[in-house]
């Protein structure tokens, strides 16, 4: 299991690099980004957050990517 904090913290690191490019790229490249490189109790963990506590303290951008990631499962 990981640190809420921790994810949180990386998911927005990642926002923070794609929230210059157009929507909607930027959610889409968050999203694939996590996709890609996460693992998947990395994932569950983040979505536990989310469900939790609705997605507290993570970026707008990072939580519609996190969102639409969900979502495409």
């Amino acid at each position: 299991m990981f640190v809420p904090e921790r994810l949180v913290s990386m998911a927005n690191q990642i926002s923070h690099f794609f929230a210059g490019y157009p929507q909607p790229a930027s959610v889409d490249g968050v999203a694939n980004h996590i996709r890609r490189y996460w693992s998947p109790q990395m994932r569950a963990d983040i979505f536990a957050h989310i469900d939790a506590e609705g997605g507290k303290d993570l970026d707008a951008l990072a939580l519609e990517a996190l969102k639409r990631l969900r979502s495409k499962k």
